[in-house]
């Protein structure tokens, strides 16, 4: 076997190699988006409630007042940790984003490498199947 032959044959594994890595990377900025998903659904759903519990007017008495600020306040704190969340959840999404596009650029570059030693090695074949005609003539004029 040619060392041509036998580099393309380390390039295809090295391209089943990163097409995993490429599928992996994909599979976690999935989870990464569904992540972020449910964290952006969260924050909504937190200060649609909290909008609905500042907008009540059927507090009887003062202590009911307070009892419903103190909820307010609480949800509100619940809102501030899921904006952090949501930040953090965005940031780990991006990264993992980038991180697919990273792979596939490298899957895609060792497929070109695998298209340039495929036409090298075609080149070859071809050279040696009609080898070049000589420069100069051949035989003598008697012939």
């Amino acid at each position: 076997m040619s060392a041509e032959k036998t580099k393309l044959k380390r390039l295809r594994r090295l391209e089943r190699l990163r097409s995993i890595a490429r599928q992996r990377a994909l599979a976690e900025a999935a989870r990464a988006e569904q992540s972020l998903a449910q964290v952006a659904n969260l924050q909504a759903r937190t200060s649609a409630l909290i909008d609905a519990y500042r907008l009540r007017r059927d507090a009887t008495s003062g202590a009911d007042l307070r009892q419903s600020k103190q909820f307010v306040a609480g949800l509100a704190r619940i809102a501030d940790g899921a904006a952090a969340d949501l930040v953090r959840a965005r940031a780990a999404a991006d990264a993992r984003a980038a991180e697919a596009a990273e792979a596939e650029r490298r899957r895609a570059a060792v497929d070109d490498r695998i298209e340039a030693a495929r036409q090298r090695i075609a080149r070859k074949a071809a050279e040696n199947a009609h080898p070049a005609k000589p420069a100069g003539q051949v035989g003598t004029a008697l012939e």
